[in-house]
């Protein structure tokens, strides 16, 4: 509390003021669609009047949004506790997302965590710092968890992330009704459903008047949107009918797709992308392996002939188009013949870059108890021959793309002295430090590959306006 001194009129500090704000801190593990529901259940906390911040200050809560679909996301987990712990070792800390519904009592087991909370509960986060803060004897001391059956995220609850960077990550779906046999998404976050085409409209336009100019539609299976949409199986509207409601949405600059299955890519809409007014030509479909045999034990829903075709109709259509690849390496009964199908497989194909996964078993999955495992270093050295693959596939569409004139939006961090940013299709160029450019859309002409494999430019006209 700080009063004026009688004598002098000096304001001296005699105490704590009780109506200071508590500071939560909230850290994100894992994908786009935790990155979206952070910010909203960040949000939903400071709207009940509490103060975030940077995860690197002082706080009086340190908040984690899980990831468990690898093993060294369940071991970064400890190493962000202790980083909190550093900073306020009396701080509240609370594990919320994927791996405190698969494992909360290891979580709640990990030194410092005193609050795990589950599928559905992450939710009613606002409510727990509530009571932490406002009512702390309904916490009890030690360690609590509230998990769920996953049957019981059953229900939707919209969510899109904004002020962590230039785009917004908007959901549009959640969960999932496949069976891949290595994928733990399921019963991390329960059926396959979607948020209304209503509320995603406004989302996206609440995005836009913000000044945002690119929005990255997420979710775990989006190509399934439609499904649950009014908590039935039943699709009401499909992905098509979303891309196209979207593209009509006034002052959305940028839409990009996230990872979409290549099965459910279906022809109409990339035709449709390829002339829209927003959506930009990048595509992230998940490939997980080029050899049949393997695709067929991990019950993927396509084989690599459904996958060639697709990345031909992409570039039929744009040929500038960047196409990014998800693969697992090592999976059980993968022999030195697979991995050369897929790396062959990989290296015939019109592709941009690839994002390589090292397979690492999960309870509850079927392919943990599959026979024939690879050992630990074979992955590694397959993972290694992959990555290098990815860096010779992408310097090559960076050239491809050299003399282009493309559209650059400038993110908001100084790495280095240079600002960097991404062209629509996904090329990510740099240049000197310029606080200006952040948030801004400028036409380049890119003209060569640095050191570092990004790429330089001459502006043609900055900024470009909507």
């Amino acid at each position: 509390m700080f009063l004026k001194s009688p004598k002098n009129g000096e304001v001296i500090n005699i105490g704590k003021p009780t109506t200071l704000k508590k500071k939560v801190a909230f850290y994100t593990l894992g994908c786009k669609l935790n990155f979206s529901e952070t910010s909203t259940i960040a949000r939903q906390v400071q709207d009940e009047g509490f103060e975030r911040v940077d995860f690197s200050q002082y706080a009086d809560m340190y908040v984690i949004n899980t990831c468990s679909v690898t093993e060294n996301a369940d071991k970064r987990f400890k190493t962000i506790v202790k980083q909190a712990q550093k900073v306020n070792p009396d701080a509240f800390v609370a594990a919320i997302g994927c791996y405190a519904q698969l494992k909360p009592e290891e979580l709640v087991a990990v030194d410092g965590v005193d609050l795990v909370l589950g599928a559905t509960e992450k939710f009613n986060l606002k409510e727990y710092v509530n009571d932490v803060f406002n009512h702390p004897t309904k916490i009890r001391g030690g360690g609590e968890v509230h998990s769920c059956e996953i049957q019981e995220a059953d229900f939707y609850v919209g969510s899109y992330a904004i002020g962590d960077r230039t785009r917004a990550f908007l959901k549009v779906q959640d969960g999932c009704d496949y069976k891949c046999t290595y994928c733990t998404i399921p019963l991390a976050r329960g059926i396959s459903r979607s948020d209304t085409l209503e509320n995603v409209l406004k989302n996206a336009a609440e995005i836009s008047a913000q000044g945002i100019k690119e929005i990255v539609l997420t979710g775990v299976n989006i190509g399934d949107y439609g499904k649950g949409e009014f908590g039935n199986k039943k699709h009401e509207h499909t992905f098509l009918d979303l891309v196209r409601a979207l593209d009509k949405v006034d002052g959305i600059q940028r839409l990009r797709i996230s990872s979409i299955e290549p099965n459910l890519l279906k022809n109409e809409t990339i035709d449709f992308v390829s002339q829209s007014n927003s959506f930009v030509p990048h595509f992230h479909i998940p490939l997980q392996s080029g050899s049949d045999d393997i695709l067929k034990l991990m019950k993927r829903r396509y084989m690599s002939d459904l996958y060639v075709d697709r990345v031909k109709r992409i570039k039929e259509t744009m040929p500038h188009a960047c196409i990014g690849v998800d693969v697992i390496v090592g999976f059980p009964g993968e022999t030195d013949e697979h991995f050369l199908e897929t790396y062959y497989f990989l290296n015939a194909l019109d592709i941009s870059y690839l994002h390589v996964f090292t397979y690492s078993e999960r309870d509850n999955t079927k392919a943990a108890s599959m026979k024939n495992p690879v050992p630990k270093n074979i992955r590694s050295k397959r993972s290694k021959m992959l990555r290098g693959l990815s860096v010779k596939k992408r310097r090559a569409f960076y050239e491809s793309q050299l003399g282009s004139k493309r559209t650059v939006l400038f993110e908001s961090e100084n790495k280095e002295g240079y600002i960097h940013g991404f062209t629509e299709n996904y090329v990510k160029v740099k240049a000197p430090w310029n606080p200006e450019l952040v948030n801004t859309l400028n036409q380049v002409e890119l003209t060569k590959i640095d050191e570092d494999g990004l790429v330089r430019f001459e502006f043609v006209k900055k900024p470009v306006e909507a």
